[in-house]
């Protein structure tokens, strides 16, 4: 593995090469990106891919990547572009990309302003608000994630926000009827560090999960689109967005095993099944013609 670093007006953005680039066998990188994850939480995927060079990243102000334009909000679009300058670094022409969470919002952002980048995405579980039918309870649910982050803490927001991903289905009065987890009993810190800098938890990742994709473009771009969709996920927020995006985009949702960090190792605590998930990507990958595909 190899380290770079872009360096820009706005960020200085620290991105790894694993494996030889031009690539060995002439078949393009496999960009692994998410969103507010870094490069970190792709170890164990990219280790599934030892026969493919592996691009991973860190979005401005995540990880090793430095803000430089004095900002703290993440926006997709904004995301996209430094995706593309690093995609323009590589030298290499097109690349295939992995993309989860937040980076699959990114990724189809990327795909609408530079259709040429990508060959094949796979966007896994974008947690596009705009999408659902329940938009305005969702924005709802997402705020009071925020409201318990601020008032509480770390501890407090985090246990919003399980409560609100494993919620099944719509956003209803019920939900809203609830009082909202003790921290302990989801096994919680009940302290607070003061921080409330959390772009997961505060509202500085708003800007993602309120984008609405350009379907029309990414109907007109030459990248076959895949979106994926945790088994775990179905039927909670980000099963749900997933499976309105795949329709929006005339396409059935693609399973993949596990939930929403479904292809992760220990990274963060909460393994999914990273080989079953690693088959499933490379099936996807490689199948031009999957019924799932655009």
């Amino acid at each position: 593995m190899t380290t770079h670093k872009l360096e820009t007006t706005e960020a200085d953005i620290v991105y790894d090469v694993h494996g030889p680039l031009p690539t060995a066998d002439g078949r393009l990188p496999l960009f692994m990106i998410a969103q507010p994850m870094d490069a970190s939480g792709f170890r164990t995927l990219a280790s599934h891919f030892p026969d493919r060079t592996v691009i991973t990243y860190d979005p401005r102000g995540l990880g090793r990547s430095i803000r430089k334009d004095g900002r703290v909000d993440n926006a997709p679009t904004v995301q996209a572009e430094d995706v593309h300058a690093v995609i323009e670094a590589l030298g290499v022409g097109r690349v295939d990309m992995f993309a989860s969470s937040g980076g699959a919002v990114t990724s189809l952002a990327l795909v609408a302003a530079h259709p040429n980048d990508v060959s094949s995405l796979v966007a896994h579980e974008p947690p596009l608000i705009p999408v659902l039918p329940d938009a305005k309870a969702a924005e709802r649910a997402r705020a009071a994630v925020r409201d318990a982050y601020e008032a509480r803490g770390p501890g407090a927001g985090m246990a919003a926000f399980i409560a609100m991903t494993s919620w099944r289905g719509e956003f209803t009065d019920d939900y809203f009827a609830r009082p909202l987890p003790d921290p302990a009993q989801v096994g919680m810190t009940t302290e607070d560090d003061g921080s409330r800098e959390d772009p997961l938890l505060s509202d500085r990742s708003w800007a993602i999960s309120s984008y609405r994709p350009d379907f029309d473009a990414l109907a007109a771009a030459p990248t076959r689109i895949v979106i994926a969709v945790g088994e775990e996920s179905i039927g909670t927020f980000t099963g749900r967005t997933s499976m309105a995006t795949a329709e929006l985009l005339g396409q059935q949702a693609t399973v993949f095993p596990s939930h929403h960090g479904g292809f992760m190792g220990g990274e963060f605590g909460y393994p999914g099944q990273p080989e079953a998930f690693a088959r499933k990507l490379r099936d996807v990958l490689s199948d031009d013609k999957s019924p799932a595909a655009r």
